[in-house]
């Protein structure tokens, strides 16, 4: 298991896996290139199998405004980590965790952020086996004007 800086070289691999993280959402190819050229403000990690596959990636950002439940800034905030179904329950996404926590305390940042929709129950499982706490829960609203 490797877990690796995404480059320019991963991107076709990457964009995959993000369409089935966010399958409902209109996930752009051209996103990938902010993050690739603005390390400071964007880390982003793919973790490679035994075989050279990737198999998982995980997005995070740095984040200067408020983070719910946070009492810091800046935050590093999980953006998104998708280990495809077979290869889950193996340590990728921990491993890419840990990459990330290393990479945020290198941008001076003392605490690692998340979410996750309400009824995302596997989400919440996987964070809390990651070491993560949960809270707040929160709706939001909004009025047209």
């Amino acid at each position: 298991m490797h877990v690796i800086p995404a480059t320019a070289a991963d991107k076709e691999a990457w964009h995959k896996l993000r369409c089935e993280l966010w399958s409902d959402e209109h996930v752009s190819f051209e996103d990938l290139e902010p993050m690739l050229s603005h390390p400071d403000r964007y880390g982003s990690f793919i973790a490679r199998d035994e075989t050279g596959s990737i198999v998982g990636f995980a997005e995070a950002s740095v984040r200067h405004d408020y983070v719910n439940g946070c009492e810091t800034s800046p935050v590093a905030f999980l953006e998104g980590i998708y280990v495809v179904p077979g290869r889950r329950r193996r340590g990728f996404a921990r491993a890419m965790v840990i990459a990330i926590a290393a990479w945020g305390r290198a941008k001076g940042c003392t605490e690692f952020a998340s979410d996750a929709l309400l009824d995302n129950i596997d989400s919440h499982r996987m964070h809390r086996a990651l070491g993560f706490a949960e809270t707040e829960r929160v709706v939001y609203f909004r009025k047209l004007l």
